[in-house]
């Protein structure tokens, strides 16, 4: 198989996941927000520190981590790999979410706001 045929299998299979997500999870309930604000410093920390987030929309563990952050969620660096496919690519993205730090490391996986913290060494309010 050439690159282009296992990137076309790689996005089919990806498209696919998402929508038995879609299905699986359309009619649960979601998770109250956690107001406007609450983290905005810390997800400015993130930011600043040039972590970013590599995730899909119709992810169930992605939209858990955005939730955890509620409304400060706009201040992560966020690339929504559906939209930016070649970027995700190129940085080796191979489950979602994925935070990548700007050394290279990566984190796989749900993390959580705590881990995160940790992991950032940026403070949480």
């Amino acid at each position: 198989m050439n690159k282009e045929t296992k990137i076309l299998i790689a996005i089919s299979v990806l498209i696919l996941a998402g929508i038995i997500s879609l299905a699986i999870f359309a009619n649960k309930n979601e998770k109250p927000n956690l107001g406007p604000g609450q983290f905005d410093s810390f997800a400015k920390c993130l930011a600043q520190k040039q972590i970013t987030m590599y995730g899909a929309y119709w992810c169930a563990h992605c939209q858990n981590e955005k939730k955890a952050f509620g409304n400060s969620f706009q201040y992560v660096p966020y690339v929504e790999c559906t939209k930016e496919t070649k970027l995700c690519l190129e940085k080796g993205v191979e489950g979602y979410p994925t935070w990548i730090f700007p050394d290279g490391r990566k984190l796989v996986g749900e993390q959580g706001i705590e881990k995160l913290s940790k992991e950032s060494g940026c403070a949480l309010p």
